[in-house]
């Protein structure tokens, strides 16, 4: 009851780091055995400087949230994804609301855009910081309306390493020319955004439905920028999770070993059969559960600790995908923020069942395997 009690409140950092058997003590008693995991060489490029894996052992890691976005962009996220229910849900559906990220409904007055908002972000990012985060990536990309330079500053203000990302998002997002784009066009446009700014990793890539015939032109360009650089890759599926096989296929196809690659939102995908899922850990990729931190975690927690309990931790990312002004720390202090993956979500885990050394894994050692590569480009 204690357990349950707490993992709705939502944990301080030293409740976080306690149910974790002591984040400090086991990063360093676990850091010898999971370095043999990195290849010589290897590095986590973030904003502010290339880590050796071994130093970001110490706290955990967020693979997929969202610390700068444009003016504008959610409320073309919630027209789009509005849009694309009207069209392809059965005739007499209910009507479903806004996703966990959305901010409101379609119609709803937009919220102003905390994302923008420096002072806010540098708080928010030291608060995770002190909440036992102890690095972070930004999913965005010029397509999103990321600012760099905004990153940058908010992770100088914090003291929390921000890796950031490059690519294109989705169809709806996509220069309206792409169609005529080749994909080597596309690679050379990529390339010269990883160029421009030091870049961690590719994502988030995605398809906004099903994949249509451009997004699987990007997915293909995105394997072979891939290969020039060694950067991880991390995926948006059409929700829920609508071409998450199909994803993988294609950068396996374009030479992408699936050991670098994340299938994002596929928390979103309940099935308790874990049937998806399952497929792309066997092929050797990881499974994005990246929304979580809610009401949504009551449907997703016991897929979670049913692919715990059959020994899949090692392919598992955690992360919120935070964009909603209701999610931050400010707006909700019992459990928001941008570390409520480990606060609130590891808890529930941890009260269904999992132990305290695999979700270590998942949350410290799982993303530094997946973020550490040998860069191909100098950083810039």
């Amino acid at each position: 009851m204690g357990q349950q009690k707490s993992a709705r409140a939502g944990l301080s950092r030293r409740d976080a780091i306690g149910m974790l058997g002591g984040a400090a003590i086991a990063a360093a008693s676990t850091a010898t055995a999971a370095e043999a995991d990195f290849p010589p060489g290897a590095v986590i490029r973030t904003l502010s400087k290339d880590y050796a894996p071994a130093e970001l052992a110490g706290g955990a890691t967020l693979f997929h949230e969202h610390m700068s976005l444009r003016d504008g962009f959610m409320v073309d996220w919630l027209r789009h994804a509005a849009e694309t229910r009207a069209a392809t849900q059965a005739p007499g559906t209910p009507p479903r609301p806004a996703g966990p990220n959305g901010g409101g409904g379609a119609g709803a007055a937009p919220a102003p855009n905390f994302l923008i908002d420096e002072d806010l972000m540098a708080d928010e990012m030291a608060i995770a910081r002190r909440e036992g985060i102890g690095c972070i990536v930004d999913a965005g990309h010029p397509d999103m309306g990321r600012d760099v330079s905004f990153l940058r500053r908010i992770s100088q203000r914090s003291g929390l390493p921000i890796v950031a990302s490059a690519g294109f998002y989705t169809q709806p997002f996509y220069p309206p020319d792409i169609a005529t784009w080749s994909e080597d066009r596309i690679v050379d446009a990529i390339m010269g955004q990883v160029r421009a700014n030091p870049t961690g990793a590719l994502g988030e890539i995605g398809s906004w439905d099903y994949i249509s015939k451009d997004e699987r032109k990007v997915f293909r360009a995105v394997g072979k920028v891939h290969r020039l650089t060694n950067l991880p890759i991390f995926t948006h599926t059409g929700i829920p999770g609508k071409s998450a096989l199909e994803q993988l296929d294609i950068l396996e196809d374009a030479g992408v070993a699936p050991r670098r690659v994340v299938i994002g939102h596929l928390g979103n995908l309940v099935d308790p059969n874990t049937e998806i899922q399952r497929a792309i850990i066997r092929r050797g990729a990881f499974v994005g559960i990246d929304r979580q931190g809610g009401a949504q975690d009551a449907q997703v927690v016991p897929m979670v600790a049913s692919l715990i309990a059959q020994g899949y931790a090692d392919h598992l990312m955690f992360s919120s995908d935070l964009s909603s002004p209701r999610e931050i720390k400010r707006n909700n202090p019992q459990t928001g923020g941008y570390a409520k993956t480990l606060t609130v979500f590891v808890p529930k885990l941890k009260a269904a069942g999992a132990s305290e050394a695999d979700l270590h894994r998942i949350m410290y050692d799982n993303p530094r395997r997946f973020l550490a590569f040998v860069p191909k480009i100098k950083r810039t």
